[in-house]
């Protein structure tokens, strides 16, 4: 029986890095889209519980047909493998995003909190994204395709273990060229963020988050790393946080 693909991302269900994904994972197995109807970048892992979800059918602009929900990528997920989408899915895909997201990007990224959403539910989740240059207007989504359709081929292949899943960032390189991938470990972003303040015609005042363009600290074996090198980063992620290298110190504490 063939594997059953459900395809999601963050920059909702006509964005082309979306297009790019089902296209390329057509011919690998089914393919079930269900994706937001809107952009819900930097969205986190969401689960929306307060209002009712909505989801309805649409088309790619190829013309296949999709799924559309007005909940976060999360959302999107969770309502795929709750019973929205009938037969089981054997992984879930998300992307690709036209950006990078690296170090402490995956605790934001809509992208990677939806494979997240996958490994709750038992299931491989892969993330991908890809690293557009700052003022690219139509990024070139191929060569990122033809990579994830290589990996997601591994996975199904060999699975994930049970509460791992996997963030992908691929350099950009237009064409479908091979590239290496390199096993990577989570690096650490710099955020040049900055509080701007001003007031609506009412002398209220509001507020954006701005500044500068993050950066990242390019450690041997990160997937800042990787990708300044022309590979394609593949870092591991899993569900459970905890900081065991320091468990014995809070021990040491007595608490009691």
């Amino acid at each position: 029986m063939a594997p059953h693909l459900l395809l999601t991302n963050d920059d909702g269900v006509q964005a082309p890095g979306l297009l790019a994904l089902a296209q390329a994972l057509a011919d690998i197995g089914d393919v079930t889209i269900l994706a937001p109807d809107r952009n819900w970048s930097a969205s986190g892992h969401v689960k929306t519980m307060h209002r009712p979800l909505r989801a309805w059918p649409t088309r790619l602009a190829d013309g296949q047909p999709a799924l559309a929900s007005d909940g976060a990528p999360s959302d999107c997920v969770a309502l795929a493998l709750l019973g929205l989408v009938q037969d089981p899915v054997d992984i879930v895909v998300s992307g690709i995003n036209p950006s990078a997201n690296l170090g402490h990007d995956v605790t934001y990224s809509g992208t990677v909190t939806a494979a997240m959403e996958a490994a709750i539910a038992g299931i491989p989740g892969v993330a991908v994204s890809l690293d557009t240059p700052e003022g690219t207007s139509s990024p070139d989504y191929s060569r990122a395709a033809a990579e994830t359709r290589r990996l997601v081929s591994q996975v199904l292949a060999h699975g994930l273990d049970h509460g791992v899943f996997l963030n992908v960032n691929v350099p950009y390189q237009p064409g479908t060229d091979p590239a290496t991938f390199k096993i990577t470990r989570q690096g650490r972003r710099h955020y040049l963020d900055a509080l701007v303040k001003r007031e609506d015609p009412r002398g209220k005042p509001y507020y954006w988050i701005g500044g500068e363009a993050p950066t990242g600290v390019p450690e041997p074996n990160t997937d800042f790393w990787a990708l300044t090198q022309g590979f394609v980063s593949v870092t591991p992620l899993q569900l459970d946080l905890t900081a065991t290298d320091h468990l014995d110190t809070f021990e040491s504490w007595h608490l009691g």
